[in-house]
């Protein structure tokens, strides 16, 4: 089955190096979290608010091992009046035996009030 796997998260700054690592470190967790490899991943579409602009999210994929061949494509989130600022969400679109209800998505700091009910 293919399913599609939710995270967030935010940085405190505009900076590319805040931008690679959240990056990095929330993708890492949802591999960890539903036993996803790379050779699982279909895609991984990566979205930022409009406040981002230091750095290509994906390039903090990039900074995992064996992430090389992962498909990945960033876009900016619609700028909706008092959205989360400084966030960055990803959908990373899988193979896995997991059923829908049992796929652990991921939310790290600030992006936890986006889906408290999603929060484990």
């Amino acid at each position: 089955m293919i399913r599609g796997i939710r995270g967030a998260t935010t940085v405190s700054e505009n900076k590319a190096e805040d931008i690679h690592q959240a990056t990095k470190h929330l993708l890492i967790d949802v591999a960890e979290k539903n036993d996803i490899l790379p050779e699982d991943i279909v895609s991984v579409l990566i979205s930022v608010t409009p406040d981002l602009t230091a750095a290509f999210p994906a390039k903090g994929m990039r900074l995992i091992d064996g992430w090389t061949y992962v498909p990945v494509m960033c876009t900016t989130e619609i700028p909706v009046p008092n959205a989360l600022e400084k966030c960055i969400r990803v959908m990373v679109t899988a193979q896995t035996d997991l059923k829908q209800k049992d796929v652990t998505h991921i939310y790290h700091r600030e992006a936890k009030q986006l889906r408290p009910d999603l929060v484990k």
